[in-house]
């Protein structure tokens, strides 16, 4: 029996998903340790109840997609429109070095991930999503790249696929992680830093005030300089800031809609979603440095992480669990190469050539976080390092900015090429 959910009732479910997911994270220690999102894990239990109830009673339910491809939009353009360019600068050549061998990981990942479904008898286009499609993308560009890829190449379960490689990846990135960094940093020779006991006030309140915690309150908020992807912060936004605001993301959606359609059956073909984040770049790089327009970030950040919010909880009531009963073993054969992958790259690749010191540990610390997870795993993995030893400055400013929103740019870039090539 198949029952169909206009996008009113879509709306609903999706909220009571998100805060289903909020009160898990809170009371499951684990959840809330390895940063799982609260989309992900109310998501994940609202797929298992549909999976339920389609056992059981053979019930099927059809989500109108209308509003699921909207905030998947939203989500895109605000990458994009928080990529400001400008702020190269605060990271010098470091930044830009990270950043190269951060994209040549995407490439490996995808390599790797393309290999070994061949090898295992898969279609190749499930070894991009077992690659930087899920895990360098995380659950926002695997719910993009699954529909797109259910839709215009016909791999079924790609989305279902996508989201389950996301959540293990964000789970395996924060657990290898810090055993990475602690083995670097143990060859440096650099002990833990020993406990202060009389510390000042602004060391308290550093303490005080983890870099993921929720318990923020409006001063700190102020205090701090945001980072994107941290939904549960507050941002001092007023409602003209978010009119704006949604004035930008208006004509980021309007420039990928146009390009989606001058470019169908062109050498410029590409998923909306991907004109949606390349609309904001142009945008407010075009604002900040031709018309020094004064961007609202903290505004843009809370409309981006509501978007997605909102779109993974509805992509995950639409997730069909049946369909990775035949994909389950292959499937984990992959991310078991993939996470080893990582760890050799990182200790070999990412630590030699940014400098092979101190602030290289805390750096690969984070490249585990978010070439398997997300952004948040990063910061969370090099927070328990410095928390350890030292602090490091240099691995704070540029990890949240590759991890943010240049890792999307460069992963965009190089799946339309992958997903192009004959062999696929």
């Amino acid at each position: 029996m198949e029952v169909t959910l206009n996008g009113y009732y879509t709306l609903i479910l999706a909220t009571l998903v998100l805060l289903l997911g909020r009160f898990l994270v809170k009371k499951v220690k684990f959840l809330e340790d390895f940063n799982i999102p609260e989309p992900v894990a109310g998501g994940l239990v609202a797929a298992v109840i549909v999976y339920a109830l389609n056992i059981i009673w053979g019930y099927s339910f059809i989500f109108q997609q209308e509003l699921q491809t909207a905030c998947m939009l939203m989500f895109f353009a605000s990458i994009g429109l928080s990529a400001d360019f400008g702020r190269l600068k605060a990271g010098g050549t470091p930044l830009l070095t990270f950043t190269a061998v951060v994209s040549l990981f995407i490439v490996v990942q995808d390599i790797v991930g393309v290999s070994m479904a061949t090898l295992l008898g898969l279609d190749p286009l499930l070894g991009l999503v077992t690659g930087s499609i899920a895990l360098t993308g995380g659950h926002g560009t695997a719910g993009a790249w699954g529909l797109t890829l259910e839709e215009q190449y016909g791999v079924v379960g790609a989305t279902t696929l996508g989201i389950a490689v996301a959540t293990y990846g964000l789970v395996a990135g924060g657990v290898i992680g810090g055993p990475v960094a602690r083995r670097l940093i143990n060859k440096l020779g650099v002990e833990p830093e020993p406990v202060n006991p009389n510390p000042s006030e602004t060391e308290k309140l550093a303490s005080k005030q983890s870099l993921y915690s929720t318990k923020h309150n409006e001063e700190d908020a102020y205090r701090n300089k945001e980072i994107f992807e941290k939904p549960d912060n507050i941002r001092l936004i007023t409602a003209s800031s978010t009119i704006e605001s949604l004035a930008l993301f208006a004509a980021a959606l309007a420039f990928a809609d146009f390009m989606t359609v001058i470019g169908k059956d062109t050498w410029f073909d590409l998923p909306t979603f991907v004109w949606a984040l390349a609309g904001g770049v142009i945008i407010r790089n075009v604002l900040t440095t031709v018309f020094d327009f004064h961007m609202f970030d903290r505004a843009i950040d809370v409309i981006g992480n509501a978007s997605l919010s909102l779109f993974l909880a509805m992509a995950l009531l639409s997730l069909k669990l049946w369909q990775l009963t035949d994909l389950a073993g292959p499937v984990l054969i992959i991310l078991m190469v993939q996470t080893l992958v990582m760890v050799l790259y990182v200790y070999f690749v990412t630590f030699r050539i940014m400098g092979k010191d101190y602030d290289s540990a805390v750096l690969s610390a984070g490249h585990c976080g978010f070439g398997m997870g997300a952004t948040p795993t990063a910061i969370a993995n090099m927070q328990a390092v410095t928390d350890r030893y030292l602090a490091s400055p240099k691995a704070f400013l540029i990890v949240p900015m590759v991890g943010a929103f240049f890792v999307d740019i460069v992963n965009a870039t190089v799946l339309q090429i992958f997903v192009n090539l004959p062999f696929m």
